[in-house]
C-alpha cells in the first residue's frame, strides 16, 4: 500500500488541526458556559472537545501507519465570549457543516487518488458528522423551544449534564 500521496498527507494533516481547533474551540465555549452557571452545557461541550480531539488522534494514527510523519500546524485561539448559550449552539453547528465539507473533501481526494484504504478509514468519518451535526441541530432546537425561560434553561442544563464521556 504504501506512503500517503503528497496531497493525501497534506489534506490529512490539514484535518488534524481543524479536529484540535475544535476541540480548542469547544473547551473555550465548555469556559464561558461555565462561567454563565451552566455547568452541564459547560460538561456537555468538555465531552464534545474530547471527541474532537479523539478524531485528530485518529487521523494522526492513520496518517503514521501509513509510515508518514505527522506534521502538526499552529491552530487558532478560541474566541472569550458569546453572546448566548444558543450563540454557542449555532456557531458550534456551522463548525460542525464546515467539518462536514472538509471530510467530504478528503474522500473526494482519496477517491481521485484511487487511494481505497483512506477512502474506506474516511467513511467512519463521514458518519461521524451526520452525527454531530444532527447532535447539535437537535440542542439548538431545544433551546429555541425553551426560548431563555428560566425554568427550561435550568431544567434543558441539568439534561446536558448527563452526557456520558
Amino acid at each position: 500500500m504504501g506512503k500517503l500521496s503528497e496531497k493525501m498527507w497534506s489534506a490529512l494533516n490539514e484535518q488534524v488541526k481543524y479536529e484540535m481547533e475544535s476541540g480548542y474551540l469547544y473547551l473555550g465555549m465548555a469556559s464561558w458556559l461555565n462561567d454563565q452557571a451552566f455547568p452541564g452545557f459547560a460538561h456537555w461541550m468538555r465531552v464534545q472537545a474530547g471527541e474532537e480531539m479523539h478524531h485528530a488522534q485518529k487521523m494522526y494514527k492513520y496518517i503514521e501507519e501509513r509510515g508518514n510523519r505527522v506534521e502538526l500546524l499552529p491552530i487558532a485561539a478560541p474566541p472569550k465570549t458569546w453572546d448566548s448559550v444558543e450563540d454557542v449552539m449555532k456557531k458550534s453547528l456551522s463548525l460542525e457543516k464546515l467539518v462536514s465539507g472538509l471530510i467530504n473533501k478528503l474522500v473526494d481526494i482519496a477517491a481521485a487518488e484511487k487511494d481505497h484504504a483512506t477512502s474506506i478509514f474516511l467513511q467512519w468519518f463521514v458518519t461521524e458528522q451526520v452525527e454531530e451535526e444532527e447532535t447539535f441541530r437537535t440542542v439548538l432546537d431545544q433551546l429555541k423551544m425553551v426560548k431563555s425561560t428560566c425554568s427550561a434553561m435550568i431544567y434543558l442544563d441539568n439534561h446536558m449534564a448527563k452526557r456520558g464521556e
